[in-house]
């Protein structure tokens, strides 16, 4: 038995007994929206989708699963009376075709987050939210509940190694585990996702302003984690990085009946480039690094602690844990040099990696190349908050592409104003693609490590080959 009942702006309740749910998905061809439909799939709902453009993977994982769209393009003649549902991503725009067909109809319209939330109404739900370093909390979890045998379902903002997709979605799991992205919710809502799980039991874990283009100021962009931990329920449970000032401040000031547990960097010693965690069941040797990732590996352990999983049982499973996708991801390694490629590209996350990488490898001459791809990211305003964010490498290197700057229509940046803004006048910047390329082939590597950061891919570069290409491997 499916039931569903809902309270959106249109003021629209539905609900459906004893029959196939059919659901449509408009931009299907999204990384959070590709695998919501392939869970909804293997839950037995009647699946469609459109989009104008979807790519690999998600393009060979929909055919695979038989819901790929014949063709690309908006099809209002896909949205119909028979629907129960359609699910609109951030890709398609507010005047969409099939969501104007569906609004016409007065079919109910849901953002993948709220759709999340349908579907988790009578679990309990785990939300890990912050600015950085939910990725990797979640992945964390997923991994010690797979070891320790949990009936959970869940959605995490990476492949994960070991699951095949990145959402999952049950009847009979009795916990969800949902990464909390502050983003928009879908173009015609404009609520922060994490905002519309609900969490009963939340995490935060850090707080550094980002996504100017929807938060203007940092105040406001404080206020969206305010809601999300005055949403908890009484009773309800906070765990939070004690060591972030802002955190702090928003969760020692929210609602007193909650349950709060504050953490810190646990005891640890690096040896030999590899961190071995202290504890009172001895030394538990990680293939992780970082006091990034000791902070997230410490609100890992206490989320899990809350379903059940005991300390030695949590420490077991972490020691298998490699990290997550594109999260200082190792991409090769040889005598003549070892590659990582790092998702990060807010200024806390550039700092964190990179000192993370110069502490693990202190010896060694560390090269962090970073790339400014975001809209906040190659805004000029908002370019100082990228002061001495890479300082702890020894060789800097930063690459924009002023066409993206075009498309994202941002005014002009030279390459004056990125080397000011980061405030170290050694760094090398470039604005030409091939000219980054060509000086990292040409460099004489002789054991350094070199750091690819970003959430782009340096315009078309395939990381893995170049890294591996790096390295002689």
């Amino acid at each position: 038995m499916n039931i569903f009942t809902r309270n959106t702006t249109s003021n629209i309740n539905f609900e459906t007994v004893n029959t196939t749910m059919n659901v449509h998905f408009i931009a299907i061809g999204g990384a959070a929206m590709h695998n919501l439909a392939m869970a909804l799939l293997e839950k037995g709902y009647e699946v469609t989708g459109s989009d104008d453009e979807i790519n690999e993977p998600s393009r060979t994982r929909l055919l695979n699963s038989g819901i790929l769209p014949e063709k690309m393009g908006w099809f209002p003649g896909k949205i119909h009376e028979r629907l129960d549902a359609v699910i609109l991503g951030m890709h398609a725009r507010s005047d969409n075709p099939e969501l104007l067909e569906a609004q016409k109809l007065n079919l109910p319209v849901f953002s993948y987050p709220e759709y999340l939330y349908e579907q988790s109404k009578n679990k309990r739900r785990i939300v890990i939210g912050g600015s950085h370093g939910k990725t990797t909390i979640t992945a964390m979890v997923l991994h010690v509940l797979q070891i320790a045998k949990l009936d959970f379902d869940y959605m995490v903002g990476s492949q994960l190694e070991g699951f095949e997709t990145m959402v999952r979605i049950t009847d009979s799991a009795p916990i969800i585990i949902l990464e909390g992205d502050e983003y928009l919710s879908s173009p015609i809502d404009r609520r922060p996702k994490f905002h519309l799980y609900h969490a009963d039991i939340a995490l935060l874990s850090g707080i550094a302003w980002d996504h100017i283009n929807v938060f203007p100021t940092f105040d406001n962009y404080v206020e969206q984690f305010r809601i999300f931990v005055n949403q908890i329920p009484d009773n309800g449970t906070l765990v939070y990085c004690n060591e972030d000032v802002e955190v702090r401040k928003v969760c020692e000031s929210a609602k007193n009946n909650l349950h709060k547990f504050p953490y810190s960097i646990p005891a640890h010693e690096i040896r030999d480039g590899i961190t071995f965690l202290k504890t009172i069941f001895g030394e538990i040797e990680l293939q992780i690094f970082g006091e990034h990732n000791l902070l997230n590996l410490e609100g890992a352990r206490l989320l899990c602690e809350q379903v059940g999983v005991g300390a030695q049982q949590f420490y077991d499973a972490i020691k298998s844990f490699k990290g997550a996708a594109r999260r200082l991801e190792l991409i090769a390694r040889s005598t003549k040099a070892i590659v990582y490629k790092d998702f990060a590209h807010s200024p806390s996350k550039l700092k964190a990696t990179t000192s993370a990488v110069k502490e693990q490898f202190g010896k060694r001459k560390v090269i962090a190349c970073m790339e400014l791809h975001t809209f906040s990211s190659l805004n000029s305003e908002f370019l100082e908050q990228y002061k001495s964010s890479i300082d702890a490498a020894d060789e800097a290197i930063v690459y924009f592409n002023p066409l993206t700057l075009e498309h994202k229509k941002l005014a002009a940046l030279s390459i004056d104003q990125v080397r000011n803004a980061f405030a170290r006048q050694d760094i090398k910047v470039y604005n030409v693609s091939a000219d980054l390329k060509s000086y990292l082939e040409n460099y004489c590597w002789n054991g350094e490590v070199l750091l690819l950061m970003s959430s782009g891919n340096f315009d078309g570069l395939n990381l893995n080959e170049f890294g591996k290409k790096i390295a002689g491997v």
